[in-house]
């Protein structure tokens, strides 16, 4: 399959390309030329699949042109090497926790895949010099892409991420590992670091000098693997005898690929109900929907520090999945946007009546089924990183102690290793040059 450019001023490259260099030449986001449909056959046994038999039947409608059944069948395996349980909170709410594997945040699904897809791709080329992966964090992708990618051959990585804005555990679990990893503070904010990757794909002298990538979700292999836990979801759902038809899913919501692989998924077939994508602060996909303008602005910090994304860079691939048409969105996704007071209050309400701990992002999501769903539906919300991650945060507004596990407590006695630039691309640039072995 071909993939295009969201700003449709550059040409269609293969897999590979859209993989290997991340974002196209006019700063579009590749798609695929054509959303495949999975058979409703698959949807009558679903119930009856395990995870990874459902991932590979999801992997090898997207990727099978380009990849070999077996050899994408083993990256699946590798990929998911842990559980995805559902949980039942109360009558009306299930949980998917993503955090059960290396860095117990839902980014090693796609950051996993992506290190193997590479790793495939690079293997069959016969050019020297390692690939060198760009990327932005306002946490959990930084940590995951690191683990994904560390001590794989041929490839580097370079996270940026902003000088005192991700949680103290978050930043060792990619400031610690050193080899083929390095961190860079960058003295700004998330979209600083962002906007600094960005210039990096589109300057002549780097891309000569340099083999450079994206394991942000505006690379294809991140975004779109992200779909393969919508399924397992909803079979785990249908396995519980929930109604099929009344499934809505809410996903806290940041730069938007999480909820953009939800809606490509959707359009290959998946029975979902509906969406919510639950904000923080940062509302500028709800103001979007609530007056059709996009207008985005300044980051906001606040306690659920990943989704302090003020001009999302998956915007333009749900604009061009549904041809810019805005009444055709809002059928699909509603909003939310919530403050830090009410996101504490949130967890604390979850853990007294469940004694379910909930972090800062799945907290946004849980409060949107709560007050969004309606008689007769039943929601799915998902818990995208362990709540000790934000231990701190989660302790205050719950009143109760949260026990680190044993692999966050091993980052935390590593020593932090990183490089301090300015947000200026120049500088940025500069280092990169300097890294050239």
């Amino acid at each position: 399959m071909m993939y295009y450019s969201t700003n449709h001023s550059s040409p269609d490259v293969t897999l590979r390309d859209a993989i290997v260099h991340g974002l196209a030449p006019d700063r579009g986001l590749y798609m695929p030329e054509s959303i495949p449909s999975i058979p409703k056959a698959f949807f009558r046994h679903i119930g009856e699949m395990s995870l990874h038999e459902i991932a590979y039947v999801v992997a090898n409608t997207l990727f099978g042109d380009d990849v070999d059944s077996e050899e994408l069948r083993n990256i699946v395996a590798d990929t998911l090497g842990f559980d995805i349980p559902l949980r039942k909170v109360d009558d009306n709410r299930y949980v998917l926790e993503l955090f059960h594997g290396p860095t117990l945040a839902f980014k090693d699904v796609g950051a996993r895949f992506m290190a193997h897809m590479l790793s495939h791709f690079h293997s069959k080329e016969k050019s020297t010099g390692d690939v060198n992966v760009l990327v932005a964090t306002s946490g959990d992708t930084g940590s995951a892409v690191a683990n994904g990618f560390l001590n794989v051959p041929g490839v580097r990585v370079f996270v940026l991420y902003p000088y005192g804005k991700v949680s103290p555990i978050q930043e060792a679990q990619f400031t610690t590992l050193g080899g083929n990893i390095t961190a860079i503070e960058i003295d700004g904010t998330f979209d600083d670091c962002q906007s600094l990757v960005k210039s990096a794909f589109i300057d002549d002298e780097l891309n000569k000098a340099m083999h450079l990538t994206s394991a942000n979700s505006i690379n294809v292999a991140r975004f779109l693997p992200q779909m393969f836990y919508y399924y397992h979801a909803y079979a785990r759902m249908v396995q519980e005898g929930v109604d099929p038809e009344q499934i809505v899913v809410a996903v806290p919501s940041g730069n938007f690929g999480n909820i953009c692989s939800a809606l490509i998924a959707k359009r290959m077939g998946l029975p979902i109900k509906r969406f919510i994508a639950a904000n923080n602060r940062n509302d500028v996909f709800l103001r979007y929907l609530n007056t059709g303008e996009y207008n985005p602005g300044a980051s906001i910090p606040t306690i659920a520090n990943a989704m302090d994304v003020g001009e999302p860079s998956n915007f333009a691939r749900i604009l061009d999945l549904y041809g810019n048409d805005h009444a055709a969105i809002k059928a699909d996704i509603s909003g939310c946007s919530y403050t830090d007071d009410q996101i504490r209050s949130t967890m604390r309400e979850v853990y007294d009546s469940t004694g379910y701990i909930l972090d800062p992002h799945g907290a946004t999501a849980c409060r949107a089924l709560g007050e969004q769903l309606l008689p007769g539906e039943k929601g799915i919300f998902l818990e995208t990183a362990h709540p000790a991650k934000f231990k701190d945060t989660v302790e205050d507004a719950i009143g109760a102690r949260v026990q680190i596990p044993s692999r966050l407590a091993a980052f935390m006695r590593g020593e932090k290793s990183t490089v301090r630039l300015s947000r200026q691309f120049p500088a940025f640039k500069k280092f990169l040059l300097s890294q050239i072995q």
